[in-house]
């Protein structure tokens, strides 16, 4: 008589009797859980697992699809296996990079650059339909290092070797698509025929990669918007490459050689030349079309605040006077605050700011009135007045920094001609290697998971917990307009990750595996290992890292 064990199963909230050893797949194939979309992975006592996990002792299970965050991230990562292993059986001599994000797919070109033709396009999308037909199934195992390597070389995957080669052990994962080993610090679908949904579009030198929208599985955006994006990650990544670190294992190879000190001085550098850079663009507007206000927006812990500082030094550098104007003080009281579809309080909606207030303040102010700015009291949720007017001389630029500062709603008191819009994020572009990339939004969590232990006394069950808010709200709030931008800059710094690793790991082991969150810690630390910690004491004060992890000589 076979052995069974307790499952509960959180999905429909009911408590099942399976066999010891069975895997999700075959629980979930004999459960009566129904949805439109095919779930992808699950959650296990509150840890990621493929559907090919098997069950030993009694757990708790969630099933999810690509509607979850993570679930989205699953078909990215398999979709991506998907395109490797149709490139190395289409294009065997041409080495594929997977570069970044790009809408809601991903930008992949060729290291030699050659722009993707239609007809090679077609062949590469053919190809991978065949692979998602033949629906080959995606195994996961742990392997001898030198066995893993060994199947590396075989396919000239010299970065992943360099990786290992840098975070030695002496077992290593590996997943594998058919004969065609890989990587990826997260997990997979069970099999290539849960990716059905995408296309393959010719693009610069490369081509980009469609998949479903995360909130509408039916839509496939094929026409790409994300022009001004696309170029600062390029710009970005072009960097990189001649910098010699666009994977960890380059990274850590540096680091491990003692040249940690140098890289910081560089990454920086480049800061301080962008920064400088648009500056300048911001006077030659002022004296070619008047331009009074500077509106600085982008998604949360992309560094707005310290930004928005650093321009406002080079600016004085310029013979400006910036005045830095906080939209969160222009909030309506708390208990006029629009509500969410669940009933709450949703502080980020538009509707939160006084829009009406706000725009008679900036006509009166770029008209050069005195003019009475209120000061938001977070504690009694109602508006002060500061007893000083504030008024612009001739030499005043405004800048202002928030969520919505791109949205030509919030300021359409003010001509567009007066405005000078800059979208900020952190496009990470070190690479887990050349086909396993690193999203911008793992970034952006271990910053703010940081700063808010370290400031607001948060923990980072907290932060977790509400970061798919956060992330709901960018969708909403901010990514529709990032390219209204006349610019946009790149506040990651390529050496950051391996300065966090150090302080975000012991808040990670902190989180308990009886908290929902405790997957997305998981998740996090597995990133984590892959790095060489590199110490922070050379970052300078004024560094937009600071504003994370302390020791900025700003004031915020």
């Amino acid at each position: 008589m076979a052995h069974t064990i307790e499952l509960r199963l959180l999905n429909n909230s009911s408590q099942l009797n399976v066999e010891v050893g069975s895997s999700l797949m075959e629980v979930l194939q004999n459960s009566t859980l129904e949805q439109p979309y095919p779930f992808i992975a699950a959650r296990v006592n509150n840890v990621y697992k493929g559907l090919g996990y098997r069950i030993y002792k009694p757990v708790t299970v969630e099933y999810f699809d690509l509607r979850d965050f993570e679930g989205y991230r699953v078909y990215q990562r398999t979709l991506s296996f998907v395109l490797q292993k149709a490139s190395h059986d289409i294009f065997p001599e041409r080495k594929l990079r997977i570069r970044h994000s790009l809408g809601n797919g991903f930008y992949a070109e060729y290291e030699d650059r050659k722009p993707l033709c239609y007809e090679d396009a077609t062949l590469l999308k053919l190809r991978m339909e065949a692979i998602v037909a033949e629906n080959i199934p995606i195994s996961h195992s742990r392997r001898l290092a030198e066995e893993v390597v060994a199947e590396y070389k075989e396919y000239g995957f010299d970065d992943r070797i360099e990786l290992l080669d840098t975070r030695p052990h002496l077992y290593r994962t590996v997943n594998h698509l058919g004969d065609m080993p890989g990587y990826f610090y997260g997990v997979l679908a069970p099999s290539t025929g849960y990716v059905k949904r995408f296309d393959i579009i010719p693009y610069y030198n490369g081509f980009y990669v469609a998949i479903p929208a995360r909130t509408n599985p039916e839509e496939l955006t094929t026409i790409i918007h994300h022009d001004k994006m696309f170029d600062i990650f390029h710009e970005y990544q072009q960097w990189i490459d001649i910098m010699g670190v666009p994977t960890i294992g380059d990274l850590n190879r540096r680091v491990l050689e003692g040249d940690a000190s140098e890289l910081i001085k560089i990454a920086e550098a480049f800061h301080e030349l962008k920064i400088a850079s648009i500056a300048r663009s911001i006077a030659e507007a002022n004296s070619e079309r008047g331009v009074r206000m500077v509106l600085i927006s982008g998604p949360s812990s992309s560094g707005k605040t310290t930004f928005s500082k650093r321009i406002g030094v080079q600016l004085r550098v310029r013979g400006y006077d910036p005045v830095l104007i906080a939209l969160d003080d222009y909030f309506v009281d708390r208990d006029k605050t629009p509500l969410d579809e669940s009933g709450k309080p949703d502080f980020e909606a538009l509707e939160a700011i006084d829009l009406v207030t706000l725009n008679d303040h900036l006509k009166r102010l770029t008209a050069g009135e005195s003019v009475e700015i209120p000061r938001y009291d977070f504690i009694t949720g109602k508006r002060q007045w500061h007893e000083k007017p504030l008024q612009l001389t001739d030499r005043s630029i405004l800048i202002l920094e928030g969520i919505h500062a791109l949205n030509p709603r919030l300021t359409q008191s003010v001509p567009d001609g007066q405005k000078f819009k800059i979208y900020i994020s952190c496009f990470t572009s070190v690479s887990m290697d050349n086909s396993s990339r690193i999203p911008t939004t793992d970034n952006r969590l271990l910053r703010r998971s940081i700063r808010d232990n370290a400031t607001r006394g948060h923990s980072l069950m907290q932060t977790f917990s509400m970061w798919p808010s956060v992330r709901r709200g960018e969708e909403k709030h901010i990514f529709p307009y990032q390219e209204n931008a006349n610019v946009m800059f790149n506040s990651s710094l390529f050496y950051e990750i391996s300065v966090l690793k150090a302080i975000a790991e012991p808040l990670l082991r902190e989180v308990p595996d009886t908290a929902p969150e405790h997957a997305e810690a998981c998740r996090l630390l597995k990133l984590l290992e892959h790095f060489v910690a590199i110490d922070p004491d050379e970052i300078p004060p004024t560094s937009l890292l600071r504003e994370f992890i302390g020791g900025s000589s700003f004031k915020y």
